[in-house]
């Protein structure tokens, strides 16, 4: 596309449309700022967003001073308002960090003084007799642990699909299928990108791309980033066993990890996990048998119970963008002008994800960017109640209102044709069967997919314009049935929303 096509210029493009990029979308779209939003896969959250421990940490674990703390910290303290406001399922269940016998307790008081000095409120050590009233299912051996009320638990990719949706009808372009080739220059200021649909134009580039971004900020000649992709395995067990934890459970963290946890979902599952396996390819997000196996191991230590909760439903993998400083890289590039990389982004990414982004747009305004305040702006995203949360008054009225509210196409998780359908016709769209999955967990439930997936290729199909054998998994090329190969599952060329 030509420089200067006015539906490819744009005062800021974002790169990566995961939970960072789209809270940065979401922020800037407050401001009359011309904004596009790049994802190179066929939807966002497709990266390391999908695949974590879907935590809201209390901050107490980074090293005081980093931008880890502070900005977890903050990020934190302002999910209630934002998953209200995006109609995301939010709980504050608090978490511990289990000491297994009394030579790890001494570490309790170093997090405690910690996260006091990270600006953690109400932490506190509990012994061992009110430790096993609040989580019973803990290990024998267990002496004591930290207590942390502002910890969290969140659906990670719901929450990214509400923010780029609400940052879109707030005037922000998605562009998705979109994969970022290289930053262009005009001597040392930023004029744009090149992509797989074409050149950009923009003024300013904020670098969000997950573990690619050292890559991108190199194609602009910046070579302070460096990253190495972290691979995390984990188990999903049935909600038969959600009971075996009410809150997160960590044990004593290395220097490198956390460690393996147990953990409530939103959606009423345990997870446990993850590994911390430094890796050398940026894509390999395969499971091991020798990963998930010390994943059962860790986890067994803290809460001996999981053992009996096996098999799990489902097994998968996420990898970390681990920067050579250790810390989150959010800054101005040092040597090209109006280049931001948001780099560097692992645990507790998630968590200060809010706090990212309106840091971000601080240093965009330093840079220059002029952000008249946006007067149509709305920071509420419609949103129906699930049906599987809603009580049964409520499904009757809304069976009555539209029929499709009371077709149940997915049994495990209870989602009805009318969500699946809402889904791919939304403000932002599902375009693959994944889309579904990852906007109303249909596929996500004990059978994994084996009821409802007949039940939806023909519902997705329709939507979509496409025949059933054309419909994808989640990429190019990923179809689930046979037939000839044809543009991806299609709406605006299968990638704008």
């Amino acid at each position: 596309m030509a420089r200067g096509d006015p539906d490819r210029t744009f005062d800021v493009v974002i790169v990566g449309g995961g939970i960072v990029g789209a809270m940065i979308a979401r922020e800037i779209s407050r401001y009359l700022v011309k904004t596009a939003l790049l994802e190179k896969e066929m939807d966002v959250a497709g990266g390391s967003t999908k695949a974590n421990s879907a935590i809201i940490h209390a901050g107490f674990d980074p090293e005081p001073g980093t931008l880890k703390a502070s900005l977890n910290v903050k990020g934190a303290a302002l999910y209630p308002g934002i998953a209200g406001e995006l109609g995301v399922e939010y709980t504050q269940s608090g978490s511990l960090v289990v000491a297994i016998g009394e030579e790890e307790a001494p570490v309790l008081e170093v997090l405690l003084e910690r996260g006091k000095r990270n600006g953690v409120a109400a932490l506190e050590i509990v012994g061992k007799d009110r430790l096993f009233r609040m989580e019973p299912g803990l290990s024998r051996a267990a002496v004591a642990a930290l207590f942390a009320p502002s910890a969290g638990i969140i659906c990670p990719f719901r929450l990214a699909i509400a923010a780029a949706e609400n940052a879109v009808c707030n005037g922000v372009r998605l562009f998705r299928d979109c994969a970022v080739t290289g930053v262009v220059l005009e001597g040392s200021r930023v004029k744009g990108v090149e992509t797989t649909r074409g050149f950009f134009a923009c003024d300013y580039v904020v670098n969000a791309a997950g573990v690619h971004a050292d890559e991108v900020a190199r194609s602009a000649g910046d070579d302070s980033i460096s990253i190495r992709p972290r691979r995390g395995q984990y188990h999903v067990l049935d909600k038969a066993h959600a009971g075996l934890v009410t809150r997160v459970v960590f044990p004593v963290p290395t220097k490198v990890s956390k460690g393996i946890v147990v953990t409530p979902t939103i959606d009423g599952n345990v997870l446990i996990g993850p590994t911390a396996e430094d890796i050398d390819d940026k894509e390999d997000t395969t499971t091991t048998e020798a990963g998930l196996a010390d994943v059962v191991t860790g986890a067994a230590r803290l809460v001996p119970g999981v053992v009996d909760a096996l098999p799990p439903i489902t097994q998968y993998s996420g990898l970390r963008a681990v920067e050579k400083s250790g810390d989150f890289v959010v800054a101005a590039s040092p040597v090209v002008s109006g280049l931001v990389n948001a780099a560097g982004i692992q645990s507790p990414g998630l968590s200060a994800a809010p706090a990212i982004a309106e840091m971000v747009l601080e240093i965009l305004r330093e840079q220059g960017l002029k952000t008249p305040p946006n007067p149509g702006f709305n920071p509420e995203r419609k949103t129906r109640r699930r049906f599987a949360v809603s009580s049964d008054a409520e499904r009757d009225i809304a069976a009555s209102a539209r029929a499709d509210c009371g077709h149940i196409v997915c049994r495990c998780e209870s989602v009805t044709r009318a969500e699946v359908v809402d889904a791919l016709r939304g403000p932002l769209g599902a375009v693959t069967l994944d889309g579904v999955k990852r906007r109303t967990r249909a596929g996500m439930g004990r059978c994994q997919g084996g009821f409802c997936t007949p039940r939806i290729i023909p519902i997705v199909a329709a939507e979509l314009g496409v025949r059933p054998e054309d419909l994808l998994k989640n990429e190019p090329g990923s179809r689930l049935l046979g037939g000839a190969t044809k543009a991806a599952g299609a709406r605006d060329g299968g990638s704008e929303a």
